[in-house]
């Protein structure tokens, strides 16, 4: 038996010891709610007071809060690559922010998180913001549209193409737009404007929100987007209903599938820019816009909460709740996110946030909760990473990794049941340099790009030269003393360097 081998036997051996002997017809359910842009400061659970959440809070007190749990990014789009396949975004081309009519980044061939649960006999849908690609190339908004979600695992899909920033503002249900007239059809171009398109930086007395920065192109439900749009009048959304329809869908899809097993994949919207809560969440909080939707995001959690409670499957629900990357304030709209801001830290005690090396940017919320599995009111230091979501339900399952699956998603399910104090050994982050977190010390690599990005006021963590902080003595990475452990940078450096050239970390 070789070390692959012995490793695969033992992963199986935990998930039987941990769950005994499980028949597909007895895995749980399993909810994954996958909030944007929520930093670590952002909840009640995580130190917030500005802004209540009692319905995320709730999942802490029945259930697990990991207080050293990361995003694989500081950013959306290679955060979400990752959690889908359990690669390292930053291995391959492609996978940064991407533009609203990018072609779909996830291999149809390679086994997915969906794909994985799909095999395991789960019903598969995801309702929420995709921003991973769709098609080939051009896409044609008003034919089928594929592949997308549908093509990687699931079997239900639901979803804003991109981001709410960005064209085109309407929703996708499995391969088609919802609600398209033939007769209106969509065109989207990220180059030039549509003849006689109106847009944001021509016509700012037609908009109810105004960019402060970038965002002033197509005018879509009285905001200027990111890209331009013209048609599919009929198709689109209405900014401050995105929250209750893509609930709606979240409620419908577990309520349809209450009878099995099912995977639900509910990237929620929320606290994304634009932000404009229903008005039922308008002046909620003291912090404005950006509050209220942390407010809406919470409301939209207990409705999942509530529903898998009156179908009589919440016991056997296993339910994690996080955030694909760390806060921002000002994210290109001028909705008194800064001003009204006050006390509230989101990131914590974390440095920078959104964009940025430091903690802030990819140190996030991650709660678990199964009852009769998971202890309540526990709370673990485990270093944990949402990449290990696909190796981990792997052997929830009883399954198997080939070699060349999820090559660097690791089995943690120990620690995420609460069973084991430790996850994993390091891991990987990626901003505008990558690091290296291991034990108490985090490297970053030298890097010549800017430490500061004037737009969003985040210190980005960026530095020529190499960077080491101690992460216990020094969790707001305020002191780099790379100088006075050189041995210690020069061997994580070197650590992250093979990690790069090896093509994968898991064993």
């Amino acid at each position: 038996m070789n070390r692959r081998q012995f490793l695969q036997t033992i992963s199986a051996a935990t998930a039987t010891g941990l769950l005994g002997a499980a028949k597909p017809s007895s895995y749980p359910n399993i909810v994954f709610i996958y909030a944007d842009d929520l930093g670590y400061g952002d909840v009640g659970c995580y130190g917030a007071t500005s802004v209540h959440t009692p319905n995320i809070d709730s999942i802490a007190v029945t259930g697990l809060r990991f207080t050293d749990a990361h995003a694989t990014s500081a950013t959306c789009t290679p955060s979400r690559y990752s959690v889908m396949t359990g690669q390292y975004a930053w291995r391959k081309k492609g996978t940064g922010i991407l533009p609203g009519d990018a072609a779909l980044i996830i291999d149809t061939n390679q086994l997915t998180l969906p794909s994985m649960l799909k095999r395991a006999g789960y019903a598969t849908g995801i309702v929420g913001k995709w921003h991973l690609g769709l098609g080939n190339g051009a896409i044609d908004w008003n034919k089928e549209i594929k592949p997308g979600p549908m093509e990687v695992g699931f079997d239900y899909s639901f979803i804003i193409p991109a981001t709410p920033d960005r064209v085109p503002c309407v929703f996708m249900e499995n391969h088609r737009v919802v609600n398209l007239d033939p007769a209106d059809p969509i065109h989207v171009s990220y180059k030039a404007p549509f003849p006689g398109e109106k847009t944001g930086k021509d016509h700012p007395q037609l908009l109810k929100m105004k960019p402060s920065h970038g965002h002033d192109m197509a005018i879509v439900d009285g905001v200027s987007r990111i890209g331009y749009m013209e048609g599919g009048k009929s198709a689109l959304w209405v900014d401050e209903d995105i929250a209750d329809t893509l609930s709606t869908k979240a409620v419908h899809f577990i309520e349809q599938n209450s009878h099995h097993p099912f995977f639900l994949y509910y990237p929620a919207h929320d606290i994304h820019v634009p932000r404009l809560p229903n008005k039922r969440f308008v002046g909620k909080t003291t912090m404005g816009a950006r509050g209220d939707a942390i407010a809406e995001l919470d409301w939209c959690v207990g409705r999942i909460l509530q529903t898998l409670e009156k179908q009589g499957i919440a016991q056997n629900t296993l339910l994690i709740l996080s955030s694909d990357n760390g806060p921002v304030v000002d994210d290109g709209y001028k909705d008194q996110a800064v001003e009204k801001l006050g006390t509230h830290r989101p990131a914590g005690i974390y440095r920078g946030g959104k964009y940025s090396n430091f903690d802030g940017g990819t140190r996030v919320p991650f709660l678990v909760k199964w009852p009769d599995h998971i202890k309540p009111r526990t709370t673990s230091d485990a270093l944990v990473d949402q990449i290990d979501l696909l190796a981990s339900l792997t052997s929830l399952t009883n399954q198997q990794l080939s070699h060349n699956d999820a090559p660097d998603s690791i089995n943690i399910l120990p620690a995420l049941l609460g069973r084991s104090s430790t996850g994993r050994e390091s891991l990987v982050e990626e901003a505008g340099s990558l690091s290296l977190v291991e034990g108490k010390w985090k490297a970053i690599c030298g890097d010549q790009k800017p430490a500061y990005d004037p737009y969003t006021k985040t210190e980005l963590g960026n530095s020529p030269a190499p960077q080491l902080y101690d992460r216990t003595a020094d969790p707001g990475e305020q002191r780099n003393i790379a100088d006075a452990h050189p041995e210690i940078a020069r061997r994580m450096l070197a650590q992250l360097d093979q990690i790069q050239s090896a093509g994968r970390s898991r064993p």
